[in-house]
């Protein structure tokens, strides 16, 4: 019995098999590539179609909210009946038929034959916030799934670390589908661009269809069964991790976290372009150098032993990282732009640092109450979600069409303000030094303190 327990107990310890975490790492390939489409092109789509920054923001902000409640009830609902990979399946399929109308013509326009400013905003916010639910269905069940699949504190970042290499790999798919499509299409009216940006949608939904696949191939059915010392797996109501300190530090910390990646992907095309004014190549080759030194550092994270102090240390490392980042594109002027190159390697590797063990944290907070771990990534992905919607549509409800103000450093070196540059060199340093500020008052300790009865794959 004895042997029993130590051999069940060294399932969970020890590093999980390449092919298992290679698997479960390609699951949130279609949502990352399509995210990854929403963030960096979707208000530059609809702006360039004639849309008020304004009406772009608002078509965003209904996705994001639709998205957010949707993390909430997918997450209670995970919880009561379990089935991760069916709700993954069914939200991907909604995703898969949704996306290409997000970037498409107006179908309400078509419908009733006009095309006024307030009926193509409620258009494209209706496929907006459909594309969110299958998105947010897809998230919530993938992140859970690492707490079932292994109780291991290493485990647990490793699969994290290679969901996030994947992501890194998706975005840079898109942005080479994205250069080939400008390449060889031109954009001359509203419907030439319509038709380059469906193309994109196109092909990022059967490059993300196909491994998504692979997962539901490859990935066992976590299923609750009796677990540590005897205790089930039932679910926990939600007063319980409210009463929890540590919920709302890693639930600060993630959100943080969050509009540091999204806020600063959404404006990165329009920082390099209107205020640098770099080539037009330089709003995919600059993301692209970002998503490689992200992938590169979410694999050298793979190898590393973790432990909740070590968590605190990369979070920290990324967070102060960014700051000094920030500092670099709020001061860079337009005659030095191309050290806007240098300035993506370091915000790639921060990136890597904060993401990963942002979310990492979600699995110490959760631990080995297994009946509430689809809850609790539902819920800070709500706050996740409406925060970053309410930020994007702040900022650009302040953007000004006119010409942005210039400030002289020297007689030679000008800096032209705007709130594009505001938006991307102040916000994510500020929330990076907040994240970095909370992570220093947690307790995180490391998890896996008891013996494991029985494994919860079957």
């Amino acid at each position: 019995m004895m042997s029993n327990v130590i051999e069940d107990d060294d399932s969970f310890t020890k590093p999980l098999g390449r092919r298992t975490v290679l698997y479960y790492g390609v699951g949130h390939m279609l949502n990352d590539i399509t995210a990854a489409c929403w963030f960096t092109y979707l208000l530059l789509f609809l702006t360039e179609i004639g849309l008020s920054p304004r009406d772009a923001a608002t078509v965003m902000l209904s996705g994001q909210i639709a998205d957010g409640f949707t993390t909430i009830f997918a997450g209670e609902l995970i919880d009561r009946f379990g089935h991760f990979k069916i709700w993954h399946g069914a939200g991907s399929v909604l995703v898969a038929i949704s996306f290409s109308s997000v970037f498409g013509g107006c179908i309400p326009c078509k419908i009733f034959a006009t095309s006024s400013s307030t009926l193509r905003t409620v258009g494209y916010s209706v496929f907006a916030a459909i594309f969110n639910v299958g998105w947010a269905a897809s998230q919530v069940s993938h992140m859970s799934m690492v707490n079932c699949i292994t109780l291991s504190s290493t485990g647990r970042v490793v699969l994290t670390s290679c969901r996030n290499a994947f992501t890194m790999v998706a975005n840079l798919t898109l942005y080479a589908i994205a250069l080939i499509v400008f390449a060889v299409t031109k954009a001359e009216t509203n419907a030439d661009i319509e038709n380059q940006y469906r193309w994109i949608a196109y092909f990022s939904i059967f490059f993300g269809c196909c491994f998504v696949g692979i997962f539901l191939l490859g990935t066992k059915e976590p299923r609750s069964k009796v677990g540590v010392q005897g205790n089930s797996h039932a679910r926990i109501a939600w007063a319980y991790w409210f009463k929890r300190a540590l919920y709302y530090e890693v639930a600060l910390v993630y959100v943080l976290t969050r509009l540091v990646t999204n806020i600063s992907q959404a404006y990165l095309a329009f920082y390099v372009i209107n205020d640098l004014r770099m080539a037009q190549s330089a709003k995919a080759l600059v993301p692209a150098i970002i998503y490689i030194c992200s992938f590169i550092i979410s694999m050298i994270l793979q190898e590393i032993v973790w432990t909740g102090q070590r968590l605190k240390a990369y979070y920290s490392a990324g967070g102060i990282l960014w700051i000094f980042c920030g500092a670099a594109i709020l001061l860079l002027p337009r005659s030095m732009s191309a050290f806007m190159y240098f300035i993506s390697i370091f915000i790639g590797i921060a990136n890597a640092l904060m993401t990963v063990t942002g979310v990492s944290m979600q699995s110490v907070l959760i631990g080995e109450n297994l009946g509430g771990c689809a809850f609790v990534c539902g819920s800070l992905s709500f706050l996740d979600k409406i925060s970053c919607g309410l930020a994007l549509y702040v900022l650009q409800s302040l953007q000004n069409a006119g010409s942005s103000p210039e400030l002289q450093l020297t007689k030679s070196v000008h800096v032209y303000i705007s709130v594009t540059r505001f938006g991307l060199g102040l916000i994510p340093p500020f929330c990076a030094l907040v994240g970095v500020a909370v992570t220093y008052t947690m307790k995180l300790h490391t998890p896996f303190s008891k013996p494991i009865m029985e494994p919860l794959l079957e």
